[in-house]
């Protein structure tokens, strides 16, 4: 039998709940529930850009696998739709068996390599707002200023600090925990009985700021290697390869996203890091 459909439930007892939880929260106990904390319309908005293109980049991608799929078909793999002389090469096409594209074939293609070009220019506005923005020198928000800040250290281009700046680091966090929790890097033990093991990271909050910070500390190993996370990772893995590495950058990512959110805030560089020219 299913008991849980013999529970009573209105609205007043809903409210009630409520109320008890809200009492028992202000008493000093800051686990019966999460307070929710919405950013401001000017922080929502300044997402916006980068998350459009994202987008578009998709986009773009469709359009490509598209074109190239549907000449494939016919025994072409050397056409570029993206270069911008596509409409003379699309003319000068051949089939495998050397006959001319036909004629609807040709107009499909046409069409989405216009659609291509379209996107392709909305991609280069789109980065021209965006480092209008890192540039701007006109009193900058608070947010503008983190990503400066963040541009300033070597391996981290306009993008990506764009991205930590209006995704993570416009939020206030208590300490480095609620950082890693709301990054979704945490561990997350499992643990009853005599059974004691990992079942990885949480995955909650964020998912951008967690696909931007793992793709940091690949480059961070990269344009970084002298710094003392770098070499952090690189006696951990000991020349190792495969899963060993992919589990070390995790830590790479939650320990980075610790640094940076204490460069951003107070200054202090990442220990060893190196800055731009």
């Amino acid at each position: 039998m299913n008991w849980k459909a013999h529970q009573a439930k209105t609205d007043r007892l809903d409210a009630e709940k409520l109320v008890r939880v809200l009492m028992a929260y202000w008493r000093g106990e800051p686990k019966v529930c999460s307070i929710v904390r919405p950013p401001s319309v000017e922080d929502e908005d300044a997402k916006r850009l980068h998350r459009e293109r994202q987008f578009l980049m998709k986009e773009r991608v469709q359009h490509i696998g598209r074109i190239k799929g549907l000449l494939a078909a016919q025994g072409v793999y050397d056409f570029r739709p993206e270069r911008k002389d596509w409409r003379n090469r699309l003319a000068e096409i051949r089939t495998g068996d050397g006959r001319p594209l036909p004629s609807r074939l040709k107009a499909e293609i046409d069409r989405q390599c216009q659609r291509l070009a379209l996107v392709d220019t909305m991609l280069k506005e789109i980065d021209q707002q965006r480092d209008a923005a890192v540039e701007s020198k006109s009193a900058p928000s608070e947010t503008v200023v983190r990503i400066q800040r963040l541009t300033h250290l070597k391996g981290i281009g306009p993008q990506i600090a764009t991205v930590l700046g209006t995704e993570i680091f416009y939020r206030e966090f208590a300490n480095r925990r609620s950082l890693g929790s709301y990054l979704g890097l945490t561990p997350s033990p499992f643990k009853s009985g005599g059974m004691d093991r990992d079942l990885g990271i949480s995955k909650a909050g964020n998912p951008r700021g967690r696909t931007t910070m793992i793709e940091l500390a690949w480059l961070w190993l990269r344009y970084q290697p002298g710094s003392k996370l770098a070499r952090w990772f690189e006696q951990r893995t000991n020349g190792l390869k495969g899963r060993v590495r992919r589990i070390a950058i995790v830590a790479v990512a939650r320990k980075l996203a610790i640094a940076l959110w204490r460069y951003v805030e107070t200054g202090l560089i990442p220990a060893d890091a190196e800055l731009k020219a």
